[in-house]
């Protein structure tokens, strides 16, 4: 009786020890939400968006003129001579490739120039977003925080581990 006694107490403390070890702190953020209510956050998107844009005019352009030069093509190519026709289509042709290397130097991922522009201005956002995450888990003991802004990644959060107001408090005192 009293081997199973003891049996039973040490399984019992083997159980609350491990389940205690095993129990972490786990917090959430919804980082989506961060980057659109943070200042500089909200600052480096406009910036990005009036760079965007700047770079979507010249390229529509560049193929206004491409479309003008193949609609004078159109008109003119009944009247013109073989070689005159032969050196326009070359034209046209040499500034669609053109058009179409631009578009692939601006927007291509991983290095075109939007991407990177994108990477310029939002890396040391990230960077300070990160840090006030990694501080204000450590301040609560927390061993992971979680991304709640996709909804593949988390399924369901309790709103009292949610850190993402004490991050944007945090971030928004450090200005």
């Amino acid at each position: 009786m009293k081997k199973t006694l003891v049996f039973f107490f040490l399984i019992a403390a083997t159980t609350l020890t491990f389940a205690q070890t095993v129990q972490q702190k786990t917090g959430w953020v919804n980082f989506q939400s961060i980057m659109q209510q943070y200042p500089l956050a909200i600052k480096a998107q406009s910036d990005l968006d009036v760079y965007v844009s700047k770079k979507t005019r010249e390229l529509d352009s560049m193929k206004v003129a491409l479309q003008n030069d193949y609609a004078n093509y159109q008109k003119q190519a009944a009247s013109m001579t073989p070689e005159a026709k032969k050196t326009m289509e070359q034209d046209i042709t040499t500034k669609s490739q053109a058009l179409e290397q631009y578009q692939q130097k601006i927007f291509a991922q991983p290095n075109g120039e939007v991407y990177l522009k994108n990477e310029e201005l939002f890396a040391p956002i990230k960077e300070k977003i990160f840090a006030a995450i990694e501080a204000i888990a450590k301040e609560e003991g927390m061993k992971y925080v979680l991304d709640r802004s996709t909804e593949a990644i988390v399924i369901y959060a309790d709103s009292e581990f949610d850190i993402t107001y004490k991050v944007l408090d945090r971030l928004n005192r450090k200005k």
